[in-house]
């Protein structure tokens, strides 16, 4: 992961959050809690534009997972080949794909996995100490989204369905529990504030994740096919039948309720990220017991299978991560494998170009034209783009009334003509006497920017009519 940060460009989602921590630093957002916006935005003014900086954190968070499957193996009685075959495959997993981007699907699955890990521990040490610190974590789970109470209902609906039952009455659990609260209490005021406005995302990620068959697709491959799944499959039947781990079955049924959960709520597919180093740990557990029970031979053949299996797991793996350089990833492998990398470079090139070519066609406009111009964007990409590439070309920040950028504010009064990035907008139609389309030299044919002059209304109505989601 850290080879592989400085390749590319910036995900469209790292830029918005640089943008919303450096430029809008709030206690709040529309789509998330505050924790990663601002530490972006202190990552940018520490290192402007040096990729690695930026993604620090989520390497970080990505080798802390791949530790903590290890940890946990241990702690479910494994030995170093089970310790070491669980971290493998946890590294390969979702967790890794979602790693190399700074964002907070790249930090929230460290949080519920270190939660998972001192959960295990207490319940084979019994030292009330890590409830208290699973109750810090979640405090860094909640300012960095707003899913870890579906985990902690299904822990609790697990240790009363299995035990132990004692575990919710430690005192321990509810001081970190107040820890949490009061960590989250400035976010939680500024939803108030504000309407409740993450309520709203719930159908924004309907909308994008319709379930089904995609969802079980990324689902399933993101595990890895070649021991993720098999492992991971092995670690829920282990959890929920095995006699060697029955202690920790109420976190084997907690995980199987996220699960459902966020199927139930049509959630984004790579969630399940959160959720595989407890089963996955189970998994290399109960192989290595299967192994160790072969005899003499029988046990050597299930090492070197399971071994084998890792190694070319782990090819396929480095194949398909983004530690190559641009014109290796688009040329490497099988066209299965040149799929994600031309994917990912693809969508992490577009918003250094879109800045460009706004740039180009904002320069194209007489002196006159740009007096009172303001740039608004269709949508938070677009504006994030302007407002992070563009910002370093002398283009003026952008406006959205688009999902978080609609809370940053609408452009000033003073404003008379919009420079709009996005199809012909029917409420700016109406709301403008004159439009034409702008183009750049080297613009794309894709690319739609209209110049709009003759403002006939003001601007606090028009950015109510302007917003989106």
């Amino acid at each position: 992961m850290l080879i592989g940060s400085r390749n590319y460009g910036y995900f469209f989602d790292e830029a918005y959050f640089v943008v919303a921590g450096r430029d809008h630093p709030a206690a709040g957002y529309f789509d998330q809690p505050p924790l990663v916006p601002l530490l972006a935005g202190a990552l940018d003014r520490l290192a402007h534009g040096n990729l690695v900086v930026l993604r620090l954190p989520a390497t970080i968070a990505v080798a802390g997972i791949t530790l903590l499957g290890g940890l946990i193996a241990r702690e479910l009685g494994g030995r170093a080949w089970a310790q070491v075959f669980a971290a493998a495959a946890v590294a390969m997993s979702l967790v890794s794909a979602v790693g190399h981007w700074l964002a907070t699907y790249a930090l929230d699955p460290l949080w519920w996995t270190l939660i998972v890990y001192l959960l295990v521990r207490w319940t084979r040490t019994r030292r009330d100490g890590l409830l208290f610190a699973a109750g810090v974590v979640t405090a860094l789970s909640l300012l960095t989204k707003f899913l870890v109470p579906a985990l902690w209902i299904g822990v609790a609906l697990g240790a009363l369905a299995c035990g132990p039952r004692r575990l919710l009455a430690r005192p321990a659990l509810w001081g970190g529990a107040a820890v949490a609260l009061a960590a989250t209490s400035p976010t939680l005021w500024w939803q108030a504030r504000h309407d409740w406005a993450y309520a709203n995302m719930a159908a924004v990620v309907r909308a994008e994740w319709p379930g089904g068959a995609g969802f079980a697709l990324v689902g399933v491959f993101g595990a890895g096919l070649l021991i993720g799944v098999p492992l991971l499959l092995a670690g829920v039947v282990s959890l929920l039948r095995s006699d060697h781990v029955r202690p920790y079955r109420y976190l084997g049924v907690a995980l199987l309720l996220v699960v459902a959960a966020i199927v139930a709520a049509h959630g984004r597919a790579y969630y399940l990220a959160s959720v595989y180093a407890l089963p996955m740990a189970a998994g290399a557990v109960a192989f290595e017991r299967w192994a160790l029970a072969r005899p003499g031979r029988g046990r050597s053949i299930a090492h070197a299978v399971m071994a084998s299996a890792t190694v070319a797991s782990a090819v396929s793996w480095v194949a398909a991560s983004p530690v190559w350089s641009p014109a290796v990833a688009e040329r490497i492998g099988t066209p299965p494998l040149r799929e994600p990398a031309t994917t990912l470079i693809e969508g992490e090139t577009l918003l250094k170009r879109l800045s460009d070519e706004v740039t180009a066609a904002y320069r194209s406009l007489p002196h006159a034209e740009r007096d009172g111009l303001a740039v608004v964007a269709e949508s938070y990409p677009f504006a994030a783009a302007v407002d992070f590439h563009g910002r370093d070309d002398g283009l003026p920040r952008a406006y959205s009334g688009h999902r978080a950028y609609h809370y940053f504010g609408p452009p000033p009064e003073d404003a008379r003509s919009v420079l709009w990035l996005g199809d012909p907008s029917p409420v700016l139609d109406r709301a403008f006497a004159h439009r034409r389309a702008v183009r750049a030299p080297g613009q794309a044919p894709d690319t739609s920017i209209q110049l709009y002059t003759g403002r006939t209304v003001g601007w606090p109505v028009l950015w109510e009519r302007l917003r989106a989601q």
